[in-house]
């Protein structure tokens, strides 16, 4: 490690201490087999604490193909810069999927490109991490970065669907693909988008550096000492809800698309219309930033080989480079700040982004994949899913299949230790990884004897594989799948299940009388092995007991429901009618159980919740925003939420309704007339009172291609304007839209497109939100010469 940079904790073999050391010496050595059972990497502190933890997630292919995102990898400058402002640090390494519990003890968690997909119930864990005041740094990369070749790249991981898959998120995958435990309990959902405000667009840019930064007092002064950042081969994002999310960096105008971009590469010509390339977003207490490549965050120090060659990886100092360090110590520095706003319009003085345009080919339910997926075939015998076919010196080799990226709950271990009388000696080995493996390669050793017990055949998932000395009882024999004098052992010598070389399972500890005149059954609620021998993970039988061999059951924990189906963000008007959601297909429940449903309101001043069987009703009572959590419940201490914001507006009151029934003016000349609400100007118009003027009492305004009226007078605001509207006669041609001025008349600014007219009268209301002083024209325009009839202008606020 570099002198400057902070402890580096790492408990792992002396071979690793070894690697470790050396590398100040830019050396590279061939890293230890690590896995998800291995003790996570820390690095603690330098100097005053500032008493907040980050976690960087390694659970989903964070080191698939060329990636090594790792805090004691090639994210190594990145976790030390973080130490060095007073953080502590450490990887989340597991086999099982992420649950709350995992996040909640951390300020920020990190997930740098993942690329294997999250379980619904994962996905409801850090939306519900988030929205208890945690915060998730996503970084992303081009479309296509798959590096596992599981047809996933991280764009598509964090957005929460694959490109041209939405209706089946494992569409090309062979069914021991689809069936695997990794992809159980994935869905489509446009998650990110519809949870976050902003969603990872699929271009492909290439070197570009980003030179467009959004002012710090426009961005929490996250930007602040940033000028440029750099992209090599990199996405970007778009602004789904102003008021969720917010671009703080954009690229300059460029055409540079990635060499091997699998559509037009560059979607807007880059700038502000392509979207931003670094966002944050405010979720509930907390907060989530976003960055579309991971080329800023890499330092040139990988630890891993890759999982499906064996081969060296390459990794750059991209953290080094431009004004990258900063941007991203600055962002973590933000997200590990609690605030009490709950949305972006709460901050004062904050300009809003305008939504991103989007092409029509980024509908997540309609868009289609640009070529075949994976983009390369994957080198024989490698399986993504499967660690126990990942080459020596990479990150999970030797960890039994199954556990990789959050799929797996068990792996192969031991289940049964017989040390009976005589020669009555047998060992039980069980496959809970969700799928056969071939035993080549693996061995069970002795520590009284330096003779290893190599296995053979395939072992099917929930079977066992009895090993058993040559000698002992016919009982025992009937059950055993290798018979082998070497396997001859006391209660004093430990027994190792080791695969190609690597120790994945333990049985005791050499020299310590614990399985003496014993018969050992791993408990059903133990699903992985250990390399330190635990006993409390095993039920001790008489001597010589064997009714428990040839088979072993695992006990399915009780799994939580899951979030099927999100809830979308509500709007209602202050005192209307009650929001009614139906939440029958919110949840689901992998174990079938029954779910109890409750909500609660953030802020019940703005808004109530109830919950009726699975109805959720919402009564909006003052203008606000609101968080609603709605949370499932099986009875069995499973439980699982999903939090939706309600907007209140307040309701608008009409201040301004001109029905044209007073004043006069007879002609199309130009000219002002008085009417009840004040002064109009009238141009190619008049106020008509024939049998074939459309009007709702005596009079309306009648205008004439090309022609206007407008108010000589301001309102105080407008949030709706509400215009009645027919042609006149016979008439057809004539169009008309609605203009506004906030100037006293001095310019105009289109509020609408134009409307046409039917021979009835209709009422057309249109949106403004203005909330400056504010006056309207109405311009007609269309075949010249023909007419239309307005009535009753109603302004409301």
């Amino acid at each position: 490690m570099k002198a400057s940079y902070p402890m580096l904790r790492v408990f792992l073999a002396s071979a690793l201490s070894f690697s470790v050391l050396f590398s100040s010496f830019s050396y590279a050595p061939q890293a230890h087999a690590e896995g998800p059972n291995d003790p996570a990497p820390e690095i603690l502190h330098v100097g005053t604490a500032n008493g907040k933890k980050v976690l960087f997630d390694n659970t989903h292919g964070q080191t698939a193909g060329a990636a090594d995102w790792v805090i004691d990898g090639a994210f190594s400058d990145f976790g030390n810069a973080l130490a060095n402002e007073g953080y502590d640090v450490k990887e989340l390494r597991k086999s099982t999927p992420i649950v709350l519990s995992d996040l909640s003890a951390y300020d920020v968690f990190v997930v740098g490109e993942a690329n294997i997909p999250y379980k619904t119930s994962e996905q409801a864990a850090m939306l519900q991490y988030v929205q208890n005041g945690g915060s998730i740094f996503f970084i992303a990369d081009h479309y296509n970065a798959d590096r596992n070749k599981n047809r996933w790249d991280s764009s598509e991981v964090f957005n929460g669907y694959r490109r041209g898959a939405w209706e089946n998120p494992a569409l090309g995958m062979s069914t021991e693909e689809s069936s695997s435990a990794a992809m159980s309990g994935v869905a489509s959902s446009d998650w990110l988008a519809a949870n976050f405000g902003v969603r990872f667009r699929y271009n492909a840019i290439g070197d570009v550096t980003a030179n467009q930064i959004v002012a710090p007092s426009q961005a929490f002064n996250i930007t602040a000492g940033v000028s440029t950042v750099a992209m090599h081969a990199g996405s970007t994002l778009a602004i789904i809800d102003p008021n969720k999310a917010k671009g703080i960096v954009y690229l300059p105008a460029t055409t540079a698309k990635w060499s091997n971009a699998v559509d037009q590469g560059v979607y807007a010509g880059g700038g502000t219309a392509e979207g931003p390339y670094a966002a944050i977003s405010k979720v509930g207490a907390g907060k989530a930033a976003f960055i579309g490549d991971s080329s800023p965050v890499e330092d040139a120090t990988p630890k891993y080989k890759r999982e499906e060659t064996g081969g060296t990886k390459t990794t750059y100092a991209g953290f080094s480079e431009q004004n990258d360090a900063t941007l991203l110590v600055n962002t973590v520095n933000w997200l590990s700040t609690k605030e009490s706003y709950t949305s972006l319009n709460q901050v004062s003085g904050l300009t809003l982004d305008q939504a991103t345009p989007l092409l029509a080919m980024e509908n997540p339910q309609t868009s289609t994949e640009p070529q075949s997926e994976p983009w390369a075939a994957p080198a024989a015998g490698y399986k993504w899913y499967d660690p126990s076919t990942f080459k020596a010196g990479s990150y999970g080799y030797g960890t039994t299949g199954g556990g990789s990226g959050g799929g797996g709950t068990s792996g192969i271990f031991f289940s049964e230790y017989i040390e009976g009388s005589s020669y009555n000696k047998a060992v039980e080995i069980y496959n809970g990884t969700g799928t056969s493996v071939d035993l080549t390669g693996y061995s069970v050793s002795l520590s009284n004897t330096g003779t290893a017990i190599n296995l053979s055949g395939t072992l099917s998932n929930g079977d066992v594989y009895v090993i058993a000395n040559s000698s002992a009882s016919a009982g025992i024999l009937s059950k055993a799948d290798l018979q082998s004098s070497n396997l001859s052992f006391n209660g004093d010598d430990s027994v190792t299940l080791i695969k190609n070389g690597t120790s994945l399972d333990a049985i005791g500890t050499a020299g310590t009388s614990f399985g003496t005149d014993k018969t050992l059954v791993r408990k059903g609620t133990i699903t992985s092995g250990t390399t330190t021998y635990n006993a409390s993970q095993w039920d001790a039988y008489a001597i010589d007991t064997i009714s428990n061999l040839g088979s072993h059951t695992v006990t399915a924990s009780n799994q939580p429901p899951v979030v099927a189906n999100p809830i979308a963000n509500q709007s209602a008007a202050a005192g209307g009618s009650a929001i009614i959601i139906d939440a029958t297909n919110t949840f689901s429940d992998p174990d079938g159980n029954a779910l109890t449903l409750t909500a609660v309101s953030s802020n019940t001043s703005i808004a109530t919740v109830s919950v009726s069987g699975k109805q959720i009703t919402v009564n909006p009572l003052a203008a606000g925003t609101a968080t609603i959590t709605a949370t499932a419940a099986d009875g069995n201490g499973g439980s699982v939420s999903t939090s939706f914001t309600v907007t209140v507006t307040a309701t608008a009151v009409m201040i301004l309704n001109e029905a044209f029934e007073s004043g006069s003016k007879g002609s199309y000349t130009a000219g002002n007339v008085t009417l009840a609400t004040g002064s109009w100007n009238m141009d190619n118009a008049l106020i008509g009172n024939l049998s074939t003027d459309k009007k709702n009492g005596l009079q309306a305004a009648r205008i004439k291609a090309a022609g206007s009226i407008s108010m000589n007078f301001n309102a105080a605001g407008a949030k709706t304007v509400k215009i009645s509207h027919a042609n006149f006669g016979t008439d057809t041609g004539a169009t008309w839209k609605l203009q506004k001025s906030i100037n006293n008349g001095s310019s105009w600014t289109d509020v609408t497109g134009t409307f046409s007219s039917s021979s009835t009268l209709a009422v057309q209301s249109i949106t403004v939100n203005e909330t400056a002083s504010v006056r309207f024209r109405i311009l007609v325009s269309g075949t010249a010469g023909s007419r239309i009839n307005i009535d009753d202008v109603q302004i409301y606020n």
